[in-house]
C-alpha cells in the first residue's frame, strides 16, 4: 500500500484539502478519470483508484446546473476513494471541495497536463506496489545484459565482478540485491546504504565509483540471466554442450540459469562475458547447439536428436 503522504511527495502535489485519519491508502497501480460518473453513470466505477480530474471532466462538471451538480457529487462521494488530483493547476469548484471535506477525501493539485501526470503517476504506483524480494548475489551489466551472479559465500562472486568492472562493465549491486518485478521483467538495484560499495575479502569495503569513476556503476538493471558459481566437483556431470536449458524462478518469473564450476586458474570474467554475448545471440534467433545439429545433419543425414529418438 502507498500512503497518501508518500504519493503526494513523490509526485510533487500541492494540497488543496488535506487527508483525514480515515483516508484510504493507495493499493492499485492505476487511475480513474471520473467523466462518466459526473455524467451519472456508476455501474462501472473504479473508485479504489486515485481520481484524476482533467480539463474535460472539469469543463463538464462546471457546465451542470447547481442542483444537478450537487446531486452528482453527492453520489460520487458516496463511494470510498483514496484522493482526487486536479490537473493543469485548475481551481477546485466550491461544491467539489465541500463534498470532499465532508467525506474526508483529500484533494491535490498538479500543474502538469493530465496525460503527462497520469503516465508518471501510473509508473510510480506500479513500481511501489510491485512484488519485491532481496537476494544474496552480485548484479552487473555486461554488454548491456543484466547478469546476476550467485553462489555460496567465498566462491568468488565479488572478485569476478571486480574483474568485469576492470574490463569496462558496470556494477549494479554487490552482496545484497533488491529485486522488484515490474510486468514481465525483474529489475535489481543495490540498497541505498551499500550502493557503489563492494566487499573484498582481505581488503574490506571499497568504493567502486571513487576508484573506477562514475562510469563504472549504474543505479538499476533488468535481470536477464543468472550465473551460479559453484566449486568444481569431479562427481557432478556438468552440461558440456549447453543442451540442458535451466531456469531459476524469482517472484514467479523464470530466468535463464547457467551453472559455472569454479576451479583455480579459470578466468570467470571471460566466461561471464561469453555467456552474456551468447544469450544475446539466442535472443536474436541464433543458437550454436542448433547450428551444430544442422552441421551433423548435413554430414550424417539425420540429427543427433533423431538418433537418440
Amino acid at each position: 500500500m502507498i500512503s497518501l503522504e508518500s504519493f503526494a511527495e513523490a509526485l510533487e502535489l500541492q494540497v488543496i484539502s488535506p487527508a483525514s485519519r480515515s483516508s484510504m491508502a493507495i493499493g492499485v497501480g492505476d487511475i480513474c478519470r471520473p467523466g462518466l460518473q459526473f455524467a451519472g453513470y456508476f455501474d462501472v466505477f473504479a473508485n479504489e483508484r486515485p481520481q484524476v480530474i482533467g480539463k474535460t471532466e472539469m469543463a463538464y462538471l462546471c457546465s451542470l446546473p447547481d442542483a444537478l451538480c450537487n446531486e452528482r457529487l453527492k453520489r460520487y462521494f458516496s463511494y470510498p476513494m483514496p484522493c482526487i488530483i486536479i490537473a493543469r493547476g485548475m481551481a477546485c469548484p466550491p461544491a467539489l471541495l465541500c463534498q470532499a471535506q465532508a467525506h474526508g477525501v483529500p484533494i491535490y493539485s498538479t500543474q502538469e497536463e493530465t496525460s503527462a501526470f497520469t503516465g508518471r503517476a501510473i509508473t510510480y504506483m506500479n513500481e511501489e506496489l510491485a512484488p519485491r524480494t532481496t537476494m544474496h548475489g552480485v548484479l552487473v551489466e555486461v554488454f548491456g545484459v543484466g547478469v546476476l551472479i550467485m553462489g555460496e559465500s567465498g566462491v568468488g562472486k565479488s572478485e569476478c565482478a571486480l574483474e568485469l568492472i576492470k574490463r569496462g562493465h558496470l556494477l549494479v549491486a554487490d552482496d545484497v540485491v533488491d529485486i522488484v518485478r515490474v510486468g514481465r521483467k525483474l529489475r535489481g538495484e543495490a540498497p541505498p546504504v551499500v550502493r557503489d560499495l563492494m566487499e573484498l575479502r582481505g581488503i574490506g569495503i571499497v568504493d567502486i565509483k571513487s576508484i573506477f569513476g562514475i562510469g563504472a556503476t549504474m543505479r538499476r538493471k533488468t535481470i536477464d540471466i543468472i550465473i551460479h558459481l559453484e566449486a568444481w566437483s569431479p562427481e557432478k556431470d556438468y552440461d558440456r554442450l549447453g543442451t540442458q536449458e535451466k531456469t531459476h524462478e524469482i517472484l514467479g518469473l523464470s530466468i535463464p540459469l547457467m551453472e559455472i564450476p569454479v576451479s583455480p586458474g579459470r578466468n570467470l570474467a571471460i566466461i561471464v562475458e561469453i555467456a552474456a554475448r551468447n544469450w544475446r545471440l539466442k535472443c536474436e534467433g541464433y543458437d550454436a547447439v542448433n547450428e551444430l545439429d544442422r552441421r551433423l545433419t548435413q554430414l550424417y543425414g539425420r540429427s543427433e536428436a533423431d538418433k537418440n529418438g
